[in-house]
């Protein structure tokens, strides 16, 4: 079940916020039985044999729990648990999700096993990891109680899009939360942004960029090289609106129900360096890789440069990883490696001068066009033609054709990437004309994003690699 769809947005989401207001709000035990079972339904709705693998996640993650917690003063027992916890989780990962692509590597056939992949595994892996760490560092309490632990995991607005939410951030709200009308009128407004960012304009430039890279093969391209750059452009702004836009309606559903998670992205395209750009982008992401792997490996309180790049080199290598099976994912996670080894040692974005940003969003936009392609033959060949090694002329019909359909999307799309609008709400916030105009705009955005899922508009869903 997707967020911008008539069955969660008209049947789905009013039943359950129905039944937990009206009858279990003063309950937090019914309450939180109501949710799990509601974020299992979600799941169910189209992973249903699925749902049994996410059972299964719950229970041995909590038994795990229950484990180290037992060997509080036995530092030796508890590691020998988390060790077995990562042999357990990285064998569920690497059957669902890799298991095809190191066939691939030796016998070069892609779809050796029909194997399907759950969507969101990652993500919910990565959370139930974050439970059993946080009981170990003592950073969140044990529960004995299987309910919370599922709920945690299962929690279906941040399920199968993220972001991921760490068991310390939410283990207190699981217990005790207070439901207030602030808290869910800001929730629902964050909601409209989230689904307006998805339907309005990252599905807008998904009809580009889906057209542009579906044009180069391995071996060639027709697209001419302006169509490229605005391939690349489409594709750099919809994955950006997509995922920040799932992660918009996650936080505003939290809020709803009262939880609380973290800022997912902070304008990443924005950013004056690709170390910059990746404190802005999925940074829950960033900050479960920084805290469950980057700093147990020591950080960057190492003693030699030698083992602090090896330990970028790990993070980098597992982000790619992360992305999904294919060597495109980890190309793109090692180009990062590379660009931040070169920004962390030589300070080569404090070298670009005022062509910082521009240098930012050139290798961020490359990266984009890795992370799109097919195979690392079709992203070459994407690139090089981006560069007129290849391409089909300097311009053609349909870069002309979606300049006059889209022109409005991107314009729309460029001025939503920065903070220009947030300012502006800080400075008239308190302004009783504005925020009545405010009141009108998000219900402008709400209608017509309706509008556009019931005209069964474009609506793709990129997380199938999570």
């Amino acid at each position: 079940m997707l967020f911008p769809s008539e069955v969660f947005l008209f049947m789905f989401l009013p039943f359950v916020l129905a039944v937990y207001y009206l009858g279990l709000r003063k309950h937090t035990l019914g309450k939180n039985i109501f949710l799990f079972i509601m974020s299992l339904l979600f799941y169910a709705y189209g992973e249903p044999k699925y749902v049994f693998l996410m059972l299964f996640m719950i229970l041995l993650h909590f038994g795990l729990g229950l484990w180290v917690n037992t060997y509080s003063d036995d530092k030796k027992k508890q590691k020998l648990i988390l060790c077995l916890m990562v042999v357990i989780d990285v064998c569920i990962l690497g059957y669902f999700k890799y298991l095809n692509f190191i066939v691939s590597i030796f016998t070069g056939k892609m779809d050796t096993f029909k194997i399907a992949l759950p969507i969101g595994i990652s993500f919910f892996t990565f959370q139930a990891i974050s439970y059993v760490v946080d009981v170990y560092r003592g950073k969140g309490k044990v529960q004995t109680n299987f309910l919370n632990v599922g709920l945690y995991i299962s929690l279906f607005p941040q399920l199968i899009a993220g972001p991921i939410v760490r068991y310390e951030t939410v283990a207190n709200e699981i217990e005790h939360r207070n439901e207030n009308l602030n808290d869910f009128a800001v929730g629902v407004n964050r909601f409209i942004i989230g689904l307006g960012k998805k339907v309005l304009l990252a599905n807008q430039f998904a009809v580009i960029s889906d057209t542009v890279f579906g044009n180069v093969t391995s071996t060639s391209t027709t697209n001419s090289f302006l169509l490229l750059w605005m391939g690349a452009i489409a594709y750099t702004l919809q994955i950006f609106f997509d995922f920040a836009g799932y992660s918009d309606m996650a936080i505003g559903l939290g809020r709803m129900f009262g939880f609380h998670f973290l800022e997912n992205f902070k304008y990443p395209y924005i950013s004056k360096s690709i170390s910059e750009f990746w404190r802005r982008w999925h940074i829950s992401l960033q900050t479960w890789f920084k805290d469950y792997i980057y700093i147990p490996l020591g950080g960057s309180r190492v003693k030699s440069k030698v083992r602090l790049v090896f330990n970028i080199f790990v993070v980098w290598f597992l982000t790619g990883v992360w992305h999904g099976a294919n060597w495109t994912f980890i190309v793109w996670g090692l180009m990062y490696f590379v660009l931040l080894i070169l920004e962390k040692f030589f300070h080569i974005d404090q070298k670009m001068g005022r062509f910082k940003h521009v240098y930012t969003l050139f290798f961020v936009m490359l990266g984009w066009v890795l992370f799109r392609s097919d195979s690392l033959s079709s992203a070459l060949v994407y690139i090089r033609s981006m560069f007129g090694f290849g391409c089909k002329g300097f311009m053609d019909a349909y870069f002309i054709q979606y300049c006059q359909q889209y022109g409005l999307y991107f314009i729309m799309g460029i001025l939503c990437s920065m903070p220009i609008f947030k300012n502006i709400n800080h400075i008239f916030k308190k302004n009783m004309i504005y925020n009545l105009v405010y009141i009108v705009c998000m219900c402008g955005i709400l209608y017509l994003s309706i509008i556009f899922i019931f005209s069964n508009a474009y609506n793709p869903f990129i997380y199938f690699n999570f």
